[in-house]
Formats: C-alpha cells, structure tokens, sequence
C-alpha cells in the first residue's frame, strides 16, 4: 500500500511540474520565455544523460555526439536534402539511435574509467568530422535552418516553429513525453535492473540477468533521448554548429544531472534550469561569472552532496523518484 502511495505521489508530481509548466507559457515575459522553451530542450538531453550515468551507473563524456547527431540529422536532412521538419526530426533521432548502438556494443567491453575515456574519443571523432566536413557543416560557424522550411502545413493551418508560443508548446510537449518516458523506465523492471548493475553487476549477473544486453538498451534509450533533445533543438532555434559536438557539451549533462540528482527523474531539469539561470545572471555582472559559479557549486556539493533532489529525497521525501 505504501509504494503505491508513493507511485501515486510521484505520477501527480510530475503532472503538475508539466501543468505548471504549461501555465507558466502564458504569464512569463518574452525573455523568460524563450530561456525556459531553450532549458527544456536542453533538459531532455540531461534527462538522457541521466538514464545512462543516473540509473546504469555508467559515467560517459561523450554524450555531445548523440545530442549533435540529432542536430545534423535534422538540420542536414532538411538544409541538403529538402525534408519537412518532421522527417528532419524523425532523421535526427534515428540518427542518435543507430550511433549510440554502434558505439555501445564497441565501448561496452570496457568498463570505469576505460568507458570514460572510450566515450570521450568517440566524441571527440564526431567533433572532428563535423569540422573535416565543413563543405555541409560549415564547421563552428555551423548552419542557419531557413525560417521558412521550421514549420508543418496542416491543411489551410501552418505550425510555425518559429513563433515563440508554439516554441515553448512543442519544447513543453517534448519535455513532458521523455519526462514520463523516464518516470516509467525509473519504475519498471528494465530500470531497476539497472540500478542493480549499478549497485554490484557481479550480483546481477549471478542472478541470471544479462548485465551487458541491459547496459546497451540504456546506452540507445539515452543516446535517443539526446538526439531527440538535438533534433528539436535544430527545429526550434534553428541553428546546427560543431560546438554542440565539442567536450564541453558532453560535460554540461554531468553538471546539470549531478548538482539536480543523479538517479532522480526531475533532478535533470532543475540542474539545468538553476545553472542555466546562474551562468545568465552571472555573466550580466561580471565576466568571472564561471567563478561564482565555481563557488555555488562547491556550496551545493557540500550541502547537497547527492545533488538537490537526491539529497531531499535520502533526507525527507522517500516516495520522490
């Protein structure tokens, strides 16, 4: 009876972060606006990051290359070769897909540290292709998606990803779909088999599980997520650039997840909408903003040490997810 309290506890928390979400599109300022259509993308490729390093265990530095695949496929598909938004969006994700198979079952015969350093070289590949290929990249001055070709013609209606309303709609409806999409994974067996690999894999395995067959679906679910975070990005600001896929991009997940709660489901959200805002603030006051930073983090580890969501939960809200 307890755990299906929690559980009901946790379905309507996330319910009404994404009706709150909803009714926050109609009162914020234009500003405000933008940044929090812009956090919530940026949110899915955190949330995807979390499935894998959160609930697998498994601490990657390559992630910017999913997030990027889902940026080029769509923008590519659709500045090269013509596509409507959604088979741009559909290009972007299977994209992601395909990649994080190919490098989860090279980079999943290594373990720790090795798969750190495995998946930061595979990034750091993808990086310099999007640079060797600047004929179609355009490498770091990247691409601009015409504004015409970021919408969907329904009939006599036409969807303009462009107007700021329909921006943050889409990029709340993106936001709320792999929200869910994480809750249920949190909450399901596949899940909780991956936070047993995570807690002793030698236990799992002993248990008859296939730890390595579970560790490659995380590593495809969250380099989907990233992609799908990519190819929204693409469609909805319109621009596709090698920065995206630069080691920087790989960090800024592990930041956000780790300083909202590794291993929570709304933890990825508040990790990058708090750092978000700090970066923002910040750098309109001074340009050492990457030190007041430094030090609200260190601040945060000391008091958070399992990151905000994850601390509250170990300390006073059991039933959060």
């Amino acid at each position: 009876m307890k755990s299906d309290t929690g559980c009901g506890k946790a379905i309507a928390l996330h319910l009404v972060v994404i009706a709150g979400l909803f009714g926050l599109g109609f009162v914020l300022p234009e500003y405000h606006h933008g940044v929090l259509a812009r956090v919530m993308v940026l949110a899915v490729f955190s949330m995807g990051y979390n499935v894998l390093f959160g609930y697998a265990g498994l601490l990657s530095l390559g992630h910017a290359m999913f997030f990027a695949a889902g940026l080029y496929g769509a923008g590519l598909s659709m500045i090269h070769l013509g596509w409507s938004a959604p088979a741009g969006f559909a290009a972007g994700v299977i994209a992601g897909a395909v990649l994080a198979l190919g490098v989860g079952v090279l980079a999943l015969r290594t373990t720790g540290v090795a798969f750190m350093i495995v998946t930061m070289m595979f990034s750091q590949v993808f990086y310099l292709l999007t640079l060797y290929f600047s004929v179609w990249t355009r490498g770091d001055e990247g691409l601009v998606i015409p504004q015409a070709r970021r919408g969907l013609d329904l009939g006599a209606m036409r969807l303009d990803f462009t107007d700021p309303m329909t921006r943050y709609m889409l990029a709340l409806g993106l936001f709320a779909i792999v929200l869910l999409l994480t809750l249920g994974v949190a909450r399901s067996g596949f899940g909780r088999v991956l936070v047993a690999i995570r807690e002793n894999e030698e236990r799992t395995k002993m248990l008859g599980y296939d730890t390595f067959a579970n560790k490659l679906s995380a590593v495809v679910v969250s380099g989907t997520f990233c992609a799908a975070a990519g190819a929204a990005y693409a469609l909805l600001f319109g621009y596709v650039g090698s920065t995206f896929a630069s080691v920087q991009y790989s960090i800024f997940p592990l930041l956000w997840v780790l300083l909202g709660g590794a291993a929570t489901t709304l933890g990825p959200f508040l990790g990058t909408l708090f750092m978000y805002y700090v970066v923002d603030i910040a750098s309109g006051y001074t340009s050492a903003y990457m030190l007041i930073v430094g030090l609200l983090l260190i601040l945060l580890i000391l008091y958070f040490p399992k990151g905000v969501l994850g601390t509250v939960r170990e300390r006073w809200l059991r039933w959060l997810p």
